[in-house]
Formats: C-alpha cells, structure tokens, sequence
C-alpha cells in the first residue's frame, strides 16, 4: 500500500468520468469498495448481480466479480490493484491478472480508478475514472452505459452503507 494517490489526468477522447458527492463517510465507501462480503451487495447495478467477489487488496493483488445478469449469464472479471491507498484511491485493470500477469485481450479493457475525499460534511466526494487504449473502447464502454450503470451501482453502494452506519 502507498500513502499518497498517485495524479490523475483525465484526457476526455480516452477517459469516462464519474463524480459524485454523497452522503456516506470515506471509510464506508472504502469499506464498501474493499470488503468481498459488501461489494457483493453492490457492485453490480440492478437488475444484475453480483454472485462472487475476491480481493487480494495489494498491489498485484487480486480484484475479481461474478456479475449474473437476469437471464443468468455469467460474467467473471479479474484483474489487478495496481494503487491501493487506504480510504482514498484504488486503481485497478483488467488488463493484467494478479501478480501482474498479463492477459490475453479483453473484450472491454480498461483501468479503473476510484478516488475517495472527505467532503467535510462527513460525507465523500468520489470520483471513478474508466481509462481506455484508444477513443472506440472509451466510446464501447460508454455506449455499454458506463454513466448509468457505475451510477446505479454507485447510488446502491450509499444505500448499502447507510443502513450501517
């Protein structure tokens, strides 16, 4: 684990962005982001589900989910932390398997990024970053519903901690 988040540099023809300021404390959100046992509460935006989570949450470490969509299609992602930064940023792709191991193509790769900050009303201003090779698989990812969808799943991550905290 690092100590201080790495700058990130949003380049729009690459980039999808999502910010938000919500109501939930950054440690929730780190826990909601870090604990296999709430992110499959979550992490897949309704009416799909995620059915497995497994973090190994070190650089190298593992980051995988099993999303099942409503027909019952398996969808397994694995891929890397490549920034941990307790309570402030995680950084992920599925581009390379744990230990930094290398994948073969992805039909969507891309490297994540999530960015927790206090707001100072006890709440967090997040932002997740989608980064992309090339402008096609920003605009994939998009079409796909990257706004919608991280949204949902971001709004059902605030319900989920706000009935624990």
């Amino acid at each position: 684990m690092t100590n201080e988040p790495t700058e990130i540099t949003i380049d729009p023809a690459l980039d999808l962005v999502l910010e938000r300021t919500v109501p939930v404390s950054p440690e929730l959100v780190w826990a909601a982001w870090t604990e296999p046992e709430q992110v499959v509460k979550w992490f897949a935006p309704a009416p799909f589900r995620t059915s497995l989570c497994e973090i190994d949450l070190q650089p190298g470490g593992k980051f995988r989910t099993v999303m099942v969509s409503p027909e019952g299609e398996e969808m397994d992602g694995v891929g890397a932390f490549l920034e941990v930064v307790p309570n402030r940023r995680l950084t992920w792709t599925n581009t390379m398997a744990p230990g930094f191991r290398p994948t073969p193509g992805s039909d969507l790769p891309f490297t994540a990024f999530i960015t927790i900050e206090p707001d100072g009303n006890g709440g967090s201003r997040y932002t997740a970053v989608a980064r992309h090779a090339d402008d096609a698989t920003r605009a994939q990812h998009e079409a796909m519903g990257f706004h919608e969808g991280w949204g949902a799943a971001l709004e059902q991550l605030v319900d989920l901690m706000q009935t624990q905290a």
